[in-house]
């Protein structure tokens, strides 16, 4: 496609990017909540959107397949963010990543006395790379599903994940004892079509910049 092709995902991203998209004067005929399609068209003809999976977006725009996409920190950390160029924090979808435990697991006891914990998550980068910076042994469990499951069945000790109000952990009898780092969403940009259609894409990304201002 001679145009341009973003890649969102449904949910919170597609709704908070929508102000974004509609500064650089760019509106989805369609809402994917509503929509069984993929590939939405705009009110421009040179621009469409492709429904991804939050997880698929920095692949779709690394490959070519999308030339713009807006994905969370955590996935662009789990992704390595080869290929990418990332000029803008949007600001939106904020959460942090967090540590958290059963509620009257001593996690300070644990972490002082060396012992090693079993933890679950599906963000092993970011989790082997927090515990490793401590110093604390941990074996690492990769699950795609609800995290809060694992240590109420005694899969792990601990879980990474992100939080956003804690209700979730709450009503599972969970704390967060340890933030690893505030998220947010970015935009990511392929590179090559940086390059070869600057004219197309340079006021797009200069127009949501200045919507986030």
């Amino acid at each position: 496609m001679n145009g341009i092709t973003i890649a969102l995902s449904k949910g919170r991203i597609f709704e908070e990017t929508l102000p974004l998209l509609a500064a650089a004067g760019i509106v989805p005929t369609e809402n994917p909540e509503q929509s069984r399609k993929l590939i939405i068209g705009t009110n421009r003809p040179d621009v469409r959107v492709v429904i991804v999976r939050a997880s698929d977006t920095p692949t779709y725009v690394q490959y070519g397949a999308a030339d713009l996409g807006i994905a969370g920190k955590d996935v662009l950390i789990e992704h390595g963010g080869a290929g990418l160029y990332q000029p803008l924090d949007l600001k939106i979808a904020k959460c942090r990543m967090s540590v958290a435990v059963p509620v009257g697991f001593d996690y300070a006891a644990a972490v002082r006395s060396g012992a090693r914990l079993r933890v679950a998550t599906k963000y092993i980068n970011t989790a082997r790379e927090h515990f490793a910076a401590k110093g604390v042994h941990v074996d690492l469990i990769k699950l795609y599903g609800s995290m809060e499951l694992a240590p109420l069945v005694g899969l792990a000790d601990a879980i990474v994940d992100l939080v956003s109000s804690g209700n979730t952990l709450k009503a599972n009898n969970l704390v967060a004892v340890e933030d690893i780092m505030p998220i947010s969403s970015r935009l990511i940009v392929n590179q090559a079509a940086l390059k070869m259609k600057r004219e197309l894409l340079q006021p797009v990304i200069d127009a949501i910049a200045g919507a986030v201002k």
